[in-house]
């Protein structure tokens, strides 16, 4: 589509037949270029003209410098065509930047489609999917023609036929067919090798695979994986953190065709796989996989919505299942990849709440309200005496975050900024109850010490901790268990990749549990301790428990089987619904109640939500120009948190029927054009199923 253009000046014009005038191409002289301008009613193509200097590098997909407004902006040729539509003078291409192509017709779709889905423009996603230039790892790299490709062989099945119609799953992949699964691993499993297996399948039929993870420890879990299985020449590893010149490099050898399976993090959604056999996703529920730059896309949907228009297969995995996954089962889109109940149990550990029994309570009747009760304490021991590593799970990190006055609850804050009171590393006696203070505590906010604490609401001075870090509990075991080694991971303290196999207590936050070297017969830890689990389940998010459920279940699978030994002693209530789930290891149902939960209430992903946040005047603006469909509920809106700035902001919820998301989406960002064409000067966010609205 044409939009306005910048016209040539008129002193351009006057050259006609000088020497150094600008020529059109001979052929296909309009480029359609998307300009990367951050304003809502700009975003479509814009037709220039390319001269004939210019005609050989700049093909679609590639770099170029155009004038925009008076100014020189980036932009990227989507099309070249014979003529414009547009019937005013068109500006012309200033120059290449690369002759690179960095956009494919699919990706450029890909692009376009994670926009309209979440309200955004084209030029913001963009900016996630293709990484900044590096001239010189452009230049070091063999061009696309001479790179030679290598046949890999497909691997065995052996490791999938666990699963129910895994063993079809890689048939298909080798076969270049269609296939959407999503997959339930086994406590233990070695997840990294089976979607090594996966990619290397999709790469004996000729075809590209992308797998895309979390975090750094499991991209190089995966990364090491497929090179072990196809060789170092086949596997590019894709990392925002893995500096400029690397990150841009990688993504150029998945471009050129030099590697043919991608491994990444979030960004490496967006990766330039050629003709893609396998898209997988580990553990879609890391709220890692959300993006927080605009439009905010997901991971997951990014990857569906490639998987439609390629024809790829996909794969969701991960030991827990998000309601968002259950959705594409129960919806006949995808097949469920489980193994049978008896082979699960088989491998899982045994699972033991705090108190789940009546004879339990009465052999040990503080177990409830101890941090650390005696069935903790057997299980650690136990593990300990065979020479195995303890893992201990805190939902929290630092010493103690959290104070209260013993008396009557109400939350220890400071008396020059009311913000919340900490104690210091150095002070307090242990366990969770009142503290016999050894010096001041501290205000999280200001830094000012407070050394006669006392309860505003009923003048008790004494502080109890309402929340025990990482720090405390590593500090609490070490005179538990004085002969032991402690180590932490997380929680301020440097993430472990691996710990040694001998006896150990690790105490890691969730998301920094390392896992255990293999030595002596196996791996694992021979006890894990899941601490504090109201501090996760009492948050106010709708999606505390199924969260709850995946970081005890990542834990979880990294302790040895229940038949060498293996122990889970968890800290919560039996008789809540995600401790069963834990108890069965069933994450499958957990998720279809968590699913059927959501649509009785009209909640994400039953339906599709959006929130509205900025300044009471701007959202009320927007909602105004809104034209939203009938079905369409508004919440709100309600009042947060104040900016930085000291202004009030708010929020409302927009809430449609799933067939009604495309409507959704189109309006709001039709009102976001209007607002940016009105030059309107507050801000708005819009975000389309935001993960937390609480």
């Amino acid at each position: 589509m044409a939009g306005r253009p910048v016209t040539v000046t008129t002193a351009a014009r006057r050259r006609g037949g000088r020497r150094g005038e600008r020529r059109p191409a001979a052929e296909l002289s309009v480029a359609q270029v998307a300009v990367d301008v951050p304003l809502a009613h700009l975003d479509r193509p814009f037709d220039y003209l390319v001269p004939d200097t210019l005609a050989v590098d700049a093909g679609p997909g590639v770099r170029v410098r155009v004038r925009f407004s008076g100014r020189l902006v980036d932009g990227i040729v989507l099309d070249r065509v014979e003529r414009s539509e547009h019937d005013g003078q068109l500006g012309w291409l200033e120059r290449v930047v690369s002759p690179e192509p960095v956009l494919s017709p699919e990706l450029v779709a890909t692009c376009r489609g994670v926009a309209d889905r979440y309200a955004g423009t084209f030029a913001d996603v963009v900016r996630l999917a293709v990484p900044p230039r590096h001239a010189k790892a452009e230049a070091d790299l063999p061009p696309a023609e001479s790179v030679p490709h290598r046949r890999v062989e497909p691997p065995g099945t052996a490791g999938w036929e666990t699963y129910r119609h895994g063993a079809a799953l890689l048939g298909a992949l080798r076969e270049g067919r269609r296939a959407h699964a999503v997959w339930q691993p086994m406590p233990g499993e070695d997840w990294p090798v089976r979607l090594a297996e996966a990619a290397a399948s999709a790469v004996s039929f000729g075809r590209g695979a992308l797998i895309v993870v979390p975090d750094h420890r499991d991209l190089a879990r995966v990364s090491a994986a497929c090179v072990a299985l196809v060789g170092p020449d086949q596997v590019a590893t894709l990392a925002a953190d893995a500096g400029p010149a690397a990150r841009y490099r990688g993504w150029l050898a998945v471009r050129r065709g030099k590697a043919r399976i991608a491994v990444g993090t979030r960004a490496a959604a967006f990766a330039p796989i050629a003709d893609p056999g396998l898209l997988a996703i580990w553990d879609d529920g890391d709220d890692l996989h959300a993006d927080p730059h605009a439009p905010y896309p997901h991971t997951r949907d990014v990857l569906v919505h490639r998987a439609h228009a390629s024809g790829a297969a996909l794969l969701v995995a991960g030991f827990a299942r998000t309601a968002e996954a259950q959705l594409l089962l129960e919806s006949g889109w995808a097949r469920e990849l489980h193994a049978d109940r008896a082979a699960v149990r088989a491998e899982a550990a045994r699972v033991t709440p705090v108190a789940e029994t009546e004879a339990a309570l009465v052999d040990d009747p503080a177990a409830r309200a101890a941090r650390l009760p005696r069935v903790a304490f057997d299980a650690a021991r136990a593990a300990l005496a065979r020479d195995e590593p303890v893992l201990v799970q805190v939902p929290r990190s630092g010493y103690v975050p959290g104070l209260a006055c013993a008396q009557c609850r109400e939350p220890a804050r400071c008396r020059r900024c009311a913000g919340p009171l900490a104690l210091p590393r150095s002070g307090g006696s242990t366990g969770a109850g009142a503290l016999e203070l050894a010096g001041a505590l501290v205000c999280r906010w200001c830094g000012a010490t407070e050394t006669a604490f006392r309860c505003s609401a009923c003048g008790s001075r004494r502080p109890r901790a309402t929340v025990v870090g990482a720090a405390r509990t590593a500090e609490e075991l070490g005179r538990a268990f004085p002969e032991t080694p402690v180590r932490a991971s997380g929680g301020g303290a440097p993430v472990l990749d691996e710990v040694p196999a001998g006896a150990a207590l690790v105490v890691a936050t969730p998301g920094a549990e390392p896992w255990v070297a293999r030595a002596r017969g196996g791996a694992g830890y021979g006890a894990a301790l899941l601490l504090d689990g109201w501090a996760l389940l009492s948050r106010p998010d709708l999606r505390a428990a199924e969260e709850t459920l995946r970081r005890w279940m990542a834990a979880s699978a990294l302790v040895r089987p229940h038949l060498a030994g293996g122990r889970v002693v968890l800290a919560a209530d039996v008789e809540l619904a995600v401790v069963q789930a834990l108890v069965r290891w069933d994450p499958a149902g957990h998720a279809a109640a968590e699913l059927a939960s959501r649509t009785e209430l009209g909640f994400a992903p039953a339906v599709r939500m959006a929130s509205v946040d900025g300044a009471p005047s701007a959202v009320a603006e927007l909602l105004g120009a809104a034209r939203l469909p009938e079905s369409a509920e508004v919440l709100g809106p309600v009042e947060l948190e104040p900016a930085a700035s000291g202004e009030p902001r708010e929020r409302a919820l927009v809430r449609v029927p799933r067939a009604e998301a495309r409507e959704l989406a189109a309006a709001l960002a039709a009102a976001k054009a209007t607002r940016t064409a009105r030059k309107a000067a507050d801000p708005v966010r819009v975000q389309l199923d935001p993960r937390e609205i609480a």
